[in-house]
Formats: structure tokens, sequence, C-alpha cells
């Protein structure tokens, strides 16, 4: 259940070993210990709950689909059913993910299988040693073919590949996405580039939510200009839920602490929520607590609350333990102002259905209209070694899988800087706060990921691949389907006017104007801050590439008509801090390039 103590406040910043470098050049492998133990407290409640297993019709249900309201399990009879639930340690081990997400998506799974056990669903939990693939076709030889929805996950699907190849797995739609790949298609019949708004405007007029008949409700479909208010304290923001751990979800912390001791971040078992009872609790709060006042706040960015009026609801939309098309509905039905309904029904049926689509069609950008970027030979770790000193441990079961495409229209490829990992402050007071935040909770609004993470990371010149690796492994809502083009198309404009029509980067003069983090900082907004001439120096830098951006038109024209000192001075501070962050060193004013003319 939720309880009413306070997450977001100062005096809960530090987090139980978030700071704390892990074992640095630790040869120990991340899968060693896991398992279910002997006297195993889930091990001994799925055995009681139990049911016969013979004469069923075996599913194979992924970590993306822990419901029972969407595919087979909600239209047929529990009895007649059973499915197979699989941990992977080498998996989970690929990245260095931060503990939260592991221990997210393990309660949760842990959870479910009791909750459709309690159903009489059968239920075959198997803990694998190597692939997905390689888990299920004993089982697949055992029992017959198995039914799966299709995964969200592009890596999941190229594990499972060649048993769907060789018949041991049958794909069935994934029922829990809102839209199709036809509406994907009708919404842009020219197909790329892509744009959300066309999708998002095609999908209300063929669902008819929000709609008078063939108008959006109050006369525009999107109220995005009108949800840009900073936060000042009033409202006062709501306390993030907690929710209080039974013996099962508490197992599952004590697990990940004790397997996956060389990630980064904690485990908070009060902000976990793992039962069906804390995903109704946290959605009721979101509801009550967020929604009023979600849209005006939608953008602000404050020190005294890292989430606002955001409802936290995407780390299990994204598990499918809350249903996309109930928050959506409900939301619909609730007595909201229109700003505040909409800006949330625009999150979930019109960005979230639209990076998925976009994600699918390019084969995770793999597959775009100038041509095959290069992929990583592996997965990457997001800058650990760099800051941990010591290389990610080999995890094992990544035979056949790559690091994903590596996109960069603006040739970015700085290695993204120790500051965004724990305990290693830039002096930057927005990046040092949001960072702090990441890893003690795993999670931040989309503001701050896209205003501040993303937006420094642009403007230093890191490499956009690096950045979406760090977004994957810190984010406990993060899945490559998701944070692919969150990260390559809106966040860095790796894959240029794909998706997104400009690269959104901007000054300092925005993040003064929409959070308090300025007040914090030792930089002053509007003189020394070198945010802005990281700015000025990006937008120098590629002139060639933004020139012709008719969105961009007016930004140019500015910086072309910047003096030629300067410029200079721009040049110098992006040299000087984009290096001193690489390695390692904290931004101070004094150390700064100084001003005036060479």
């Amino acid at each position: 259940m939720a309880t009413s103590r306070a997450r977001d406040g100062r005096e809960r910043r530090t987090a139980r070993g978030g700071d704390k470098h892990p074992r640095a050049g630790s040869n120990s492998s991340p899968q060693r210990g896991h398992g279910l133990r002997a006297g195993s407290r889930f091990a001994a409640a799925l055995a009681e709950r139990q049911p016969a297993a013979v004469g069923r019709r075996w599913l194979f249900v992924p970590h993306d689909q822990l419901s029972d309201g969407i595919g087979p399990l909600a239209r047929e009879a529990p009895e007649e059913l059973g499915i197979v639930l699989v941990e992977s340690p080498g998996t989970a081990a690929r990245r260095p993910y931060h503990r939260q997400k592991l221990a997210l998506v393990l309660a949760n799974l842990r959870h479910f299988a009791l909750e459709q056990a309690a159903r009489g669903v059968a239920v075959r939990h198997l803990v694998a040693r190597g692939s997905y693939r390689e888990a299920l076709a004993p089982l697949a030889a055992e029992l017959g073919p198995l039914q799966v929805m299709r995964p969200a996950e592009r890596e999941l699907r190229a594990d499972l590949a060649p048993l769907v190849a060789a018949g041991g797995l049958v794909e069935l739609p994934h029922e829990g996405w809102l839209t199709t790949a036809e509406d994907f298609r009708r919404a842009q019949p020219a197909g790329p580039p892509w744009r959300m708004d066309a999708f998002y405007r095609f999908v209300r007029r063929r669902s008819g939510l929000l709609m008078a008949g063939s108008r959006p409700l109050g006369g525009a479909f999107s109220f995005d200009a009108d949800n840009r208010r900073p936060w000042a304290g009033e409202p006062p923001a709501p306390a993030a839920p907690e929710f209080r751990p039974d013996e099962i979800t508490l197992e599952v912390a004590a697990l990940v602490e004790r397997s996956f001791a060389d990630h980064p971040g904690a485990v908070d078992p009060a902000a976990l929520p793992a039962t069906r009872a804390d995903a109704e609790a946290l959605w009721a709060w979101a509801r009550d607590a967020c929604l009023p006042s979600f849209g005006p706040f939608e953008d602000a960015m404050s020190r005294a609350s890292s989430g606002l009026f955001h409802t936290r609801i995407s780390g299990l939309l994204n598990l499918h333990r809350l249903l996309p098309a109930r928050v959506v509905a409900e939301a619909a039905a609730m007595e909201l102002p229109l700003a505040s309904k909409e800006g949330f029904i625009r999150q979930v049926l019109g960005w979230r259905e639209f990076v998925h689509h976009v994600h699918e069609v390019s084969d995770g950008f793999r597959d775009l209209p100038d041509g095959a970027p290069r992929c990583a030979d592996s997965p990457g770790d997001g800058g650990w070694s760099r800051w941990s000193g010591g290389p990610w441990p080999e995890s094992g079961g990544d035979e056949g899988l790559d690091g994903g495409a590596c996109p960069s229209v603006l040739d970015a490829a700085r290695p993204l800087p120790p500051c965004f990992w724990p305990g290693r402050p830039s002096g930057l007071a927005c990046l040092d706060t949001v960072v702090a935040d990441v890893w003690r909770e795993g999670w931040s609004h989309h503001i701050t990921r896209l205003m501040v993470l993303a937006n420094l990371a642009t403007l230093l010149g890191v490499s956009p691949r690096e950045l979406a690796d760090w977004f994957w492994i810190a984010y406990i809502d993060a899945y490559d389907w998701v944070v692919e083009p969150n990260v390559l198309a809106m966040g860095t404009y790796a894959v240029g006017p794909l998706m997104t029509t400009k690269p959104y980067v901007s000054g300092a003069a925005y993040i003064d104007r929409m959070s308090d983090f300025c007040a914090a900082c030792d930089f002053e907004p509007r003189s020394s801050c070198p945010i802005t001439s990281l700015y000025w120096a990006f937008l120098d830098r590629n002139r060639g590439a933004l020139e012709g951006n008719p969105r961009m038109g007016v930004v140019m024209r500015s910086s072309a008509q910047r003096p030629p000192h300067r410029r200079r001075r721009d040049r110098l501070v992006f040299e000087w801090a984009a290096s001193a962050l690489e390695r390692g060193e904290k931004l101070t004013p004094a150390a700064a390039p100084p001003e005036g003319e060479e």
C-alpha cells in the first residue's frame, strides 16, 4: 500500500550506497548467486499456489507484459493455460543497470507469477543461465510450441528470433499498444520524416477521444503552449508515494544487492511498486495528487521536487502492470482542467505510441532513409568503465546481439563525462541536481531528461549512442524502443529531422526561467554560466547542418551576427568545459576562460 511519507524533499537526498563506487576493475560475474536459494520465500509461495499443470496450453510472458488484462490471459479460462516466466541474470548484467530498475522488474515478475498461480494458471518459472531462447527451447520441445505476444523490446525479439523461425515460439500481436502499424501508415502515408503531431491528430480523430464530432475539445489538439509555467511552490508538489514491501519484494531487494553488487544505485524497497495493489495505489495517487495540476507545470523543474506533478507511472506502464488503455480512458473521464487532461493523454496516446512505431519501422534506427548507420559491436556501458576505473564484466548470453545503432548527423563523438555518474559533480547545479535525482530514484521527469541531461550532452558534443546507453542503464522505465527514439532522435538530433523538426537545445536562460536550479549554482545564469556559451558554440560548429532548417532560422541568424570576439570565447568555453568535464574535473567560475577580446 502507498503511504504519505515524503520522498522528494532534500532530506531524502542520499540513497544507501548510491554514491559508492563499485569495485574498480572487478572481474566477478554479476550473475553469481542469482537464483532461487533453498528456503526462498518466492519459491515456497509459488509452490503453495501452484495448480496442476497437465492439459495446459502454454504461453511465454516476457517481463514487459505482466498483465492478465491483455492477450490470451484476458480471454481464456485460467485452468486451461500455463505461463512461462524467465529471469535472465545474463540480460540483467548486459549493462550496469541501476539496481532499482532490476528490482522493479524482478519484483513485479515474481508477484505476477504468484497472482497468476492464485487465479489457477500454471506457472513455470525459470532462471536462465544463457539466452532466453536457450531457456525456452527445451520447454517448447517438452510442452509443444509456446505462444508469445510480440515483445516490445527489439533486443528481446532478436534473442528469440531463431526460436520463432524454428517454430518453437509462435508470435501473437502485442495487445498492450493503443494503435496499430496501419494507424501509423495512414497518419503519414508519405512516410518519413515522421511527425508526432500528425500521428496524434489522426489517432484522436480515429478514436474520438477528447473530440466533439470532428473537432477537438477546446478547439485545439494540443495545449502544449499553455503548459509552460515555472513552479514557485504553489500549489504544493505532492510527496511521491511509498509502498510497504512484503517479504517477496524484500527478498528481491536482497537478491539484487547481493547478486548485482557491481551495479550502480541502490534498491529502495519503499519506492518499489511491486504488487497489483501497489500499482493500483500508484495510479490512485497519480490521479488525485498529480493530474489536476499536471498541465500548467508540465515543463517546470525544481530542486524541491524531482517529480512535481508528473505521475511516475511510466515504469509500470512499460511492464504493463498498468495498462495504457485503462489510464487513458480513466484520465479522459476525470473532471480535470482540459490542458492537464490533454497533456497527460498526449504523453501516452501520442508520444509513447509514436516512438514505438518509429522504432519498429526503422528497426531501431538501423534502417534509415539515407542509409544504414554503423552499429556498435556490443552493448555499451554508458561511460561506467571510465567512471569506475575498470571494464564492465562480460555478462554472456549476447550471441547475435549488437550494441545498437550509432547515428550522429552532427558528428558528435565525445565520451560521456563522469559527472553523469554518482559522486562526480560538474559544478553546474542543474546537471548535478538531476543526476543526483536519477541515481537516487532511477527516474526524473521528461523535461529534466530533455532540457538538462540531453541538452548538456548535446551542447558538449557527446556521443549520442553513449548517452542513449546511459539513459537505458540509469532509468527504471528505459527500454530500447523508448529510450533510443527519445535520445537518438529528440534528445540529440542524431538522426536529423527523421522524427523531430530541430535540435532541442537551449542556453542558461531557459533553465533559469523554468527552474530554481540556478539559485543554488556558483555560476550566474545571465553572465558567467558556461551553458550559454556552449549553446552558441553548438550553433556555430553545426552551422552547415542547421542553417537550412526553417525552425532554426532565427537563432542561426542571431548566431551569424554574434561578434567575432564572442564567437571566439564561445569556442574557448566549449573546449574548456568539455575537456575539463571529460577529465572528471568540476567547473568553477574562476577556471573559466576570461572575458574580453583576444
